[in-house]
């Protein structure tokens, strides 16, 4: 039988609790598509002899000169290449993609005509694991003491106020504070002293970032090679619109990214994604910004 169960605990939602208890946004989609969807279930896939694995994701597989490549989908505003950042390049050639060159209507068109069950389903729009209490409610229940309380301070260390947990607050934000005075902004979360962090919208500038877990996907210096000054197009959220970076890469995962200009509600355990034009070219974890 064939039950992912232990291995979706083990790879995506236990990781999930992990990040936030280190102050981190995590992004579980992009683990499960890598840890579950292309590996354990690509292997089984090969081993009943599939020539090939078909998703849904709206993604388009290419053939370029040196091997497949990926691409935006036609329908722009389901684009889901940010979450596959870390597919292989050998998983690439055996998954396939049939929804990518289709806009969702003709796809839930298509799914009428042949009287599919899930023709009229809602998109999803939340983390499929997580329930109606929220995720908070979720990383308790799996890490106990998670919502520990602690100091709201500001940059320079100052007390400004309680909170019930740092879980609760995520890097950018700016409503639900319970603060006086202001605007201030989360800028960061200090996991390990129970602070959460807030400051002017100008405290969340960010002009560089440190990168673990690089996936390349480009026919040039794949592999363990070095991506020095590379320009890219990055995105830090899925539905965000591209900005200029400049990667440089030297091997085993790591890197760094420099912005052309300056972004704002960046937070580690997110994911930068490298484009050039249509092309997803791979991306990594952050781990640092500054």
């Amino acid at each position: 039988m064939f039950d992912l169960s232990d291995r979706f605990r083990e790879t995506v939602i236990d990781n999930f609790a992990d990040s936030y208890l280190r102050g981190e946004t995590p992004v579980p989609c992009v683990q499960c598509n890598a840890g579950v969807k292309f590996s354990d279930l690509l292997d089984y896939a090969r081993d009943l002899d599939a020539s090939a694995l078909a998703t849904g994701h709206y993604v388009r597989r290419i053939a370029g000169a040196a091997g497949a490549e990926l691409h935006c989908p036609a329908d722009g505003a389901r684009d889901q290449t940010w979450f596959m950042f870390a597919t292989t390049r050998e998983q690439l050639e055996f998954l396939r993609f049939p929804v990518g060159d289709l806009r969702k209507d003709e796809v839930r068109r298509l799914a009428r005509d042949l009287d599919l069950a899930v023709a009229d389903k809602a998109d999803s729009q939340d983390i499929c694991f997580v329930g109606g209490d929220g995720y908070a409610s979720l990383v308790e229940r799996l890490r106990p003491g998670a919502c520990a309380a602690g100091e709201i301070v500001d940059v320079s260390g100052r007390v400004l106020g309680r909170h019930d947990g740092v879980i609760h607050y995520t890097v950018g934000q700016r409503r639900g504070l319970g603060l006086s005075g202001g605007p201030y902004y989360v800028v960061r979360l200090d996991a390990a002293r129970a602070r959460v962090v807030v400051g002017s919208r100008e405290d969340l500038r960010v002009r560089r970032v440190s990168l673990r877990g690089v996936n390349w996907l480009g026919e040039r210096f794949w592999g363990d090679g070095a991506v020095s000054g590379r320009d890219l197009r990055v995105r830090f959220r899925s539905s965000m619109e591209p900005v200029g970076g400049c990667l440089s890469y030297g091997g085993g995962g790591g890197g760094a990214l420099e912005f052309t200009e300056p972004v704002y509600g960046v937070s580690a355990g997110q994911a930068a994604v490298f484009y050039e034009g249509t092309r997803m070219l791979g991306g990594g974890w952050i781990s640092d910004i500054s």
